[in-house]
């Protein structure tokens, strides 16, 4: 495999829709926003890490714009089996952020990370 990147896709977790599953891994590797409603509230975010943290399949975040209970934009981690009405958007950002100390996360099981570039 000369010069070439290999995304391994992992199946979707337990209790995971897959179409979720799938949408959330694309938007990572193609850095596209998401739209979707968590506790019946609207959010627009950037995806930059998907995985398990202690048994809770989760999405953290740079959530840019929608509804939350902190000032935006901000960093958010959201439960995916709370997430419904989940939307790929044609529009990118640039790929990582630099996240304070405090909001870096530990993963039992990470699906994927956005990259730098």
């Amino acid at each position: 495999m000369s010069g070439s990147l290999r995304i391994i896709r992992h199946p979707a977790p337990a209790a995971v829709d897959p179409a979720t599953h799938e949408l959330i891994l694309t938007a990572i590797q193609q850095k596209r926003l998401l739209r979707f409603a968590y506790k019946n509230k609207p959010r627009i975010v950037e995806p930059h890490d998907y995985g398990i943290q202690k048994g809770v399949v989760r999405l953290f975040t740079y959530q840019i714009a929608g509804t939350s209970s902190s000032p935006l934009p901000n960093w958010r981690l959201f439960d995916v089996l709370g997430i419904s009405t989940p939307e790929l958007l044609d529009q990118t950002f640039a790929g990582s952020r630099a996240a304070p100390a405090q909001k870096h996360q530990k993963w039992d099981v990470l699906f994927a990370r956005v990259d730098h570039s």
